[in-house]
């Protein structure tokens, strides 16, 4: 039988005495000389695997065996494991056992290989050496000692921590096919977290895609999915959390309602309810019917539209779908945002049948969210009736209940029925949280009880000191702060042993103030600056944080005696202690400024609030709006102007009542001298303007242009009322820049409309006409001239009287016109009505309401 042929590259591996088959040519004695290099007939590519050669079991020893596993083993030691495969193929494929060779193999020394190269980072040379070996029969786990596992372990950690998630998946996925123990290599944990980690979208989607591929590697795959949808909930975002939703659904071949519940539940977690109404409704449209978690989910996801809501109910009973406490407890929730209370109580009566009927069993949720849609409602009596109900049906009220009875009395105004349920709590032995302190201060502070919200707070402190000292609790808890002579609050604060009845408790309660129950205190606090200051410091001294609202607080007791300049102290004071001012805060100094009538400050700090991308709110608008009960400048109205249109574009529906009368007035300056004609508007034409009139944005259109010397009027489409403040405001706007040293250079061009030509023209349109030359002739004694622009078959013609050829600017606005008009499919000549106030004119009226002025 002829031997196996191993042809193995230089080596300084020394090689066995003459029983081992390897050919002479790989032996020197120590005297020989050298000899040519030997050179094989077959090819040096040829591989073992092509030999057909076979390994004679019967003629080869144990020690030929063991001496080929300890020479692949010494080749793996040196990290050659193409070799070392190579000698195992030559051997297995010759027909020994791949497992009696396996046991012949040094672990220790093949270990010690691996871990060199993995510290090495050829982690690829490692998955190689362990595929070859399960490809000849060797179980790889025989390779591998203790250590060989850790520093693979490391190694795929380390992989991952680069963010090569694909690579080190499908590392995982390999190494699992060579029956390694992947669980002990990686966590599922720590890839979901990587996974989460990248926010980048398409970064995040290769990730997903390949935690997809991951997740089948472990069982409970569905389980991994709604996991990591809900991390992404968690972190808002939406996108990933639904990429992941439509994976899952690829490798099912029915929709798994637990996952269809955790995507509408983080729909909710990220404010897109909409969103969730599309899943429900794709879920439906598969003629797969959903179990009562998946309809709770949507219920409660979509809560704050109460007509959706019930629409669910229905459906769900329509589907023969029934349901439980959590479905009627989520519609009470939905009642209560939605503040009707007429609903809550039908839904509980039918609550009640059902539990008289041993349906369902009320809770402590359904009584509190009961309870909070009567407090919101400021139904004290109701919310307490409920409170009967509840103990007589033996359930107990928990925090949330007690905070919501108490919240009733004190939206009421009923601050001793208030205090009288506190202590019904104190005495339940439901410890009451900062909530229900600052419900109670509150209440004080509504009702003008200032005196006694810090009677009350002293007290609450007392008693947590004491309790703090007292023996039966050995040591502080969590609960209890240490209240030093210096926490309290300096000034003069009324002594606890003047509290009424009412304020002092002989329970001990353990108390910690937060920045919310600082924040009451400082308004109950009224003009008095100093002692508000003196809280905010007391605040800092254990351990609390003033926040916007503590500042906004601060700056409106300051600015409300009239210190402008320390409210605008205090606001640098905020920024330089790391608190970026809010819009409450622009919105509580801004108003400051209003009310001292620093129009200046205020507008400037609206200006900021713009540099600082701090979006104004429906207050802000309103306070500068309602700043001014009168306008003396043009500038004072393009301000107000502005503001009004700014408002608009953020979504909000101004009430301009008080702005438009504002503007009539200051439009009518134009004729009136001083107070002589006021309220001519408001008792004569306020009738010709429409609640919904855009009268405000015609104004502004016009005195927003830059150029006074060259105006056009464009009058279409207003009415009679509306035309004439328009043409107030423009040469109100005129007559103020020719004050200030412009010179009237051109005609005033005003633009009545358009009208065809042999068609009698409209009444409105006369009505207009007539209205505006009456203003500019009888009232302000403007020479007026009536014109007319015939546009057809490219030729002008004019009417009564010739003008001369338009500005560039007023062929655009005329052009303007008459596209907005010509919609008849007649062809017939368009006529443009106008009127023009000759420069002339102008000047000479400007020039005599200016020696007016300076006569009075």
């Amino acid at each position: 039988m002829r031997e196996a042929l191993v042809i193995l590259p230089s080596s300084s591996i020394t090689l066995p005495p003459n029983s081992s088959p390897t050919p002479p040519h790989h032996h020197r004695s120590a005297t020989a000389k050298p000899k040519p290099k030997f050179k094989p007939k077959q090819k040096p590519t040829q591989s073992p695997l092509l030999s057909t050669l076979r390994w004679d079991s019967a003629s080869q020893n144990v020690h030929g065996l063991k001496y080929y596993a300890e020479l692949a083993s010494k080749l793996a030691q040196d990290g050659r494991f193409n070799d070392s495969l190579m000698i195992a193929e030559s051997v297995v494929v010759s027909g020994v056992n791949a497992a009696e060779f396996a046991a012949l193999l040094n672990a220790k020394i093949v270990s010690d290989g691996i871990v060199r190269l993995l510290e090495e980072g050829k982690l690829r040379s490692v998955v190689e050496l362990l595929t070859g070996a399960q490809k000849l029969g060797i179980e790889p786990l025989k390779l591998l000692d203790g250590a060989a596992i850790d520093s693979l372990s490391r190694e795929c950690r380390r992989t991952m921590e680069c963010g090569e998630i694909e690579e080190a998946v499908s590392l995982m996925e390999t190494l699992k096919g060579c029956g390694m123990p992947i669980k002990e290599l990686v966590k599922p944990s720590e890839i979901i977290r990587l996974c989460i980690s990248q926010r980048k979208p398409n970064t995040a989607v290769s990730s997903i895609m390949t935690l997809c591929r991951y997740a089948h590697i472990f069982p409970h795959v569905d389980i991994m999915f709604c996991t990591v949808i809900l991390e992404f909930g968690k972190k808002g975002d939406l996108a990933s959390a639904l990429t992941v939703f439509e994976a899952s659904k690829q490798n099912q071949d029915t929709p798994n309602l637990y996952i269809y519940r955790t995507i509408i539940d983080v729909c909710g977690l990220c404010g897109d309810y909409m969103k969730s109404r599309s899943i429900y409704e794709g879920l439906i449209a598969s003629k797969f019917t959903p179990n009562i978690y998946v309809f709770n989910s949507l219920m409660n996801v979509n809560a704050c539209d109460l007509s959706y809501t019930l629409d669910i109910y229905k459906q769900m009973q329509k589907l023969g779908v029934p349901a439980d406490l959590t479905s009627y407890n989520i519609l009470l929730k939905s009642c209560c945002l939605a503040t009707r209370v007429d609903l809550a109580k039908e839904i509980y009566g039918e609550l009640k049948h059902l539990e008289l009927a041993g349906t369902l069993k009320l809770d402590v949720f359904t009584y509190s969210t009961l309870i909070k849609v009567f407090a919101d409602a400021k139904m004290w009596q109701m919310a307490l009736k409920i409170k009967r109900d509840m103990l007589s049906a033996g359930v107990t009220p928990n925090i949330v209940t007690w905070s919501s009875l108490i919240s009733a009395c004190a939206n009421a105004g009923l601050v001793d029925q208030a205090i009288q349920l506190f202590k019904e709590m104190l005495q339940a032995g439901c410890e009451p949280n900062s909530q229900c302190y600052n419900i109670l201060l509150h209440a004080c502070v509504e009702a003008c009880q200032y005196d006694r919200a810090f009677r009350l707070f002293r007290s609450w402190k007392e008693h947590a000191l004491q309790k703090d000292n007292c023996g039966d609790l050995g040591s502080k808890t969590d609960n209890t702060i240490d209240l030093s002579p210096t926490l309290m609050v300096s000034g003069s604060i009324p002594d606890c042993t003047s509290a009424s009845p009412h304020g002092h408790f002989s329970t001990r309660i353990s108390f910690r103030p937060t920045t919310s129950i600082y924040n009451t205190l400082m308004k109950a606090c009224g003009s008095d600056y100093y002692r508000a200051k003196a809280l905010m410091e007391e605040m800092k001294k254990v351990g609390l944080s003033p926040n916007h609202i503590s500042w906004s607080i601060l700056i409106d007791i300051c600015g409300g005696s009239g210190n402008v300049e320390g409210a605008l102290q205090i606001l640098r004071s905020m920024r330089e202690a790391g608190i970026q001012p809010d819009v409450v805060t622009y919105t509580t100094i801004i108003k400051v400024c209003v009310e001292t009538k620093d129009f200046k400050s205020a507008f400037s700090l609206f200006a900021a609030m713009k540099r600082y991308q701090i979006k104004p709110n429906m207050v802000t608008y309103n306070t500068l709006l309602r700043a001014r009960s009168r306008y003396g400048s043009l500038q004072e109205v393009q301000q107000c102007l502005a503001i009004y249109q700014d408002m608009r574009k953020a979504g909000y529906k101004p009430n301009d009542y008080y702005l438009k009368q504002l503007i009539e007035q200051w439009c009518e300056g134009v004729i009136q001298n001083g107070n002589q004609r006021k309220g001519y508007f408001s008792s004569r034409n306020r009738s010709g303007l429409e609640p919904e009139s855009m009268i405000l944005e015609k104004v502004a259109e016009h005195l927003q242009k830059d150029n006074a010397n060259s105006v056009s009027i464009n009058l279409r489409g207003l009415s009679k009322v509306e035309a004439r403040i328009v043409v107030l405001a423009v040469l109100r706007m005129i007559r103020e820049k020719y004050t200030a040293g412009d010179s009237i250079k051109d005609d005033v061009q005003i633009f009545l409309g358009v009208q065809e030509v042999g068609i009698r023209a409209v009444r409105q349109e006369s009505v207009i006409k007539g209205a505006v030359i009456k203003l500019l002739q009888h009232d302000l004694g403007l020479d007026v001239i009536s014109a007319t622009s015939r546009i057809g078959n490219d030729k002008n013609q004019d009417g009564v009287n010739n003008l001369e050829k338009c500005s560039n600017m007023e062929e655009h606005a005329e052009r303007g016109i008459l596209r907005a008009n010509m919609h008849s499919p007649t062809r017939r000549p368009a006529v443009l009505q106008k009127l023009r106030i000759p420069k002339e004119s102008l000047q000479s009226w400007l020039t005599r309401r200016l020696d007016a002025s300076i006569e009075q």
